[in-house]
Formats: structure tokens, C-alpha cells, sequence
């Protein structure tokens, strides 16, 4: 049976401000618990006014205080923005202080321009040291070994599960060879889905983690009583991918009956690419959009997400999603 799980990126909305986004964050978490949602990620994201999960592991530290039993992982944290050192003692002491559902997803962009890059003191060229930096990490969340000189503490010994993320062929080759699980941006980055998939199954080799390849993907879900109302929910991500393609993000703007009437014909196509993997509607249109998704990728697990404005339309949105998935 394929697991769900789901991928908030703790969206400030107009008229709100960093704490409304990170307290609705965790009522989702909530949510997404009661629900019967696998995991919970949050994804490190900088410059962005309207994303509020920029300290990852400290917003993660909230939610997995505010939740009992699903996992809480990032998705991810962008490690050319990090000393593999610090990520270890940071996720060794989340996992020590909530053992067993720690998820330490890593991704190779430094998910930000030059100058935000210079601002966090690391620099476009420490994505080049990726590879090393990942092993390195895993070295630090490992046993310590005799005559071991800098451990991570907390962190050594916790062996908190890594995830490799991406949206090209790189990262799928070296999940493949470390013998990671294997995670897709398909919900923003849907061009090269089927061939990194096919590259990680093709390459993988056996780890002490993982025994067999294990892939996930992302597809943005709307779920709602209605199609019609789904449809209308959506258009406040629309509106959010078409701010970052034309280099303004912003806050999340609220949804609108008509999107041609805020976006212009050149916004609505790349729009309409960003979502080539989308599932938007009532309970039997995501059922049948998810059932399509996963026979076209034959993933483990699916996760699901969505920029959606008000509170109340995110958590039906999981909940209508769990209706359509029960079973699947």
C-alpha cells in the first residue's frame, strides 16, 4: 500500500505575519496526525517573504512538541547552507528529544540567490561539495569510531534516517549510490520526474539504511467538497509560482474566481507547467488523480502539498485527501 504524507511550506498570507504561519503549520501538522498522514515535512526556504520555515529544525522542534506520533522531518534542509557538523548536532537533538520520528531530507540547491547566499556565509560552489558533505553527515549521525577526534554530540549514535531531495538526475544518482531513499520535487519541478526515478531504481546499491530502493514523489493536492471549490482554492498558488517565476515572491495573496483576471497569458502557461502533477478537486477527482500519479511512477510513497490561503481550506484540503486515498 503506497503511504501519504505531506509537505507544508508554512505560507505567510497576506495579511498575516510569521507567527499565524507557523502556528497554522502545526495545527495542519495536527491535522495531517489525526489523519493518518505518515510524515510531516517543512522545507528551509530564505529571502522569501512568504514563506516562514526558514529555521527549519527550530520550526520542526515546534511542531514535533505539538504532535505525539507522525514523523517530522524537513524537506529540506538545503546543506550547501550548512556545516555538516551543525545539521548533525541540530537533528541529533531533535531526534533525542523525540525518538523515532526524525527525518533529515537534504537538498544540494543553496535554494537562494548569490547575495542571501553571502548573507548566510556560504557560497554557490559549496554545492559542488555535496556528495562529500552528505557522508560526512552520515559519518557525524553514525557510531563513533576509536580514535574518532570531533564527534557531533548530540547527534553521534542517533542515526536519524537521511533522505536525499531533488528535481534533476544528480541527486538521484547519488541516493542511488549511498543507498538513500530518494525523494522528487515533481510539485514545482515536474520535468524530470520519470527519468530520475528510473535513474535511482536502475543504480541503487544496498545500504546499512535501506535494503532495496524506496522513492517518493511530490504532487500539489487541492481537496475540497467540490471541484468547483478546489479550483478556486488553487488559484492562490497560482498566483504564488507565477510572483516567483517573475522574480517578486511575495505573500500568499488569497484566492480569486477568475485567475486570467490577476495573470497574464505567459503566467498561466508556466503556471500550468509548475502544476503538470496536480490533483484539484473533490474527494473522487483526487482519488482518481492520485491512482493515475502513482501508476505512472510506481512510488512508495507519495507526498502531498499545496499553498493554500485560509486555515480551514488546508485542513480540509487534508482531509479530503485522506478520504480519497483510504485504501490506495
Amino acid at each position: 500500500m503506497t503511504a501519504f504524507s505531506v509537505l507544508d511550506l508554512s505560507p505567510i498570507v497576506e495579511g498575516g505575519d510569521a507567527r499565524r504561519a507557523l502556528l497554522e503549520t502545526t495545527e495542519l501538522a495536527r491535522a495531517a496526525e489525526r489523519l493518518g498522514f505518515t510524515r510531516f515535512w517543512l522545507a528551509e526556504h530564505h529571502n522569501m517573504p512568504g514563506i516562514a520555515s526558514a529555521a527549519t529544525a527550530v520550526a520542526l522542534a515546534h511542531v514535533a512538541a505539538s504532535t505525539e506520533t507522525i514523523r517530522v522531518g524537513s524537506g529540506g534542509i538545503m546543506l550547501p547552507n550548512h556545516a555538516p557538523m551543525v545539521v548533525a548536532e541540530q537533528f541529533g537533538t531533535l531526534e533525542a528529544l523525540h525518538p523515532g520520528r526524525i527525518d533529515l531530507g537534504l537538498g544540494r540547491a543553496p535554494g537562494t540567490d548569490g547575495e542571501t547566499a553571502r548573507a548566510l556565509r556560504r557560497y554557490f560552489e559549496a554545492a559542488d561539495q555535496f556528495p562529500r558533505d552528505v557522508m560526512e553527515l552520515q559519518n557525524f549521525l553514525g557510531d563513533p569510531v576509536e580514535g574518532q577526534r570531533v564527534t557531533a554530540w548530540p547527534g553521534a549514535g542517533s542515526k536519524v534516517p537521511i533522505w536525499l531531495l531533488g528535481s534533476s538526475l544528480f541527486s538521484a544518482e547519488l541516493a542511488a549510490h549511498l543507498g538513500l531513499p530518494f525523494a522528487f520535487a515533481s510539485h514545482f519541478a515536474p520535468e524530470l520526474l520519470l527519468p530520475a526515478l528510473r535513474t535511482y531504481r536502475e543504480g541503487f546499491r544496498p545500504s546499512k539504511q535501506l535494503a532495496a530502493p524506496y522513492a517518493m514523489a511530490a504532487i500539489n493536492v487541492f481537496g475540497a467538497d467540490t471541484d468547483e471549490k478546489a479550483k478556486h482554492v488553487s488559484t492562490a498558488m497560482q498566483q504564488a509560482f507565477a510572483a516567483v517565476v517573475t522574480g517578486k515572491p511575495g505573500r500568499l495573496k488569497p484566492p480569486v474566481d477568475d485567475i486570467n483576471t490577476v495573470l497574464d497569458a505567459r503566467q498561466i502557461a508556466a503556471v500550468e507547467s509548475r502544476l503538470t502533477y496536480a490533483a484539484i478537486g473533490g474527494a473522487a477527482t483526487v482519488r482518481t488523480k492520485l491512482q493515475e500519479f502513482i501508476a505512472l511512477t510506481g512510488v512508495d510513497e507519495v507526498m502531498v502539498t499545496g499553498m493554500i490561503f485560509d486555515i480551514e481550506d488546508r485542513v480540509k484540503s487534508l482531509e479530503v485527501t485522506a478520504e480519497a486515498v483510504a485504501g490506495l
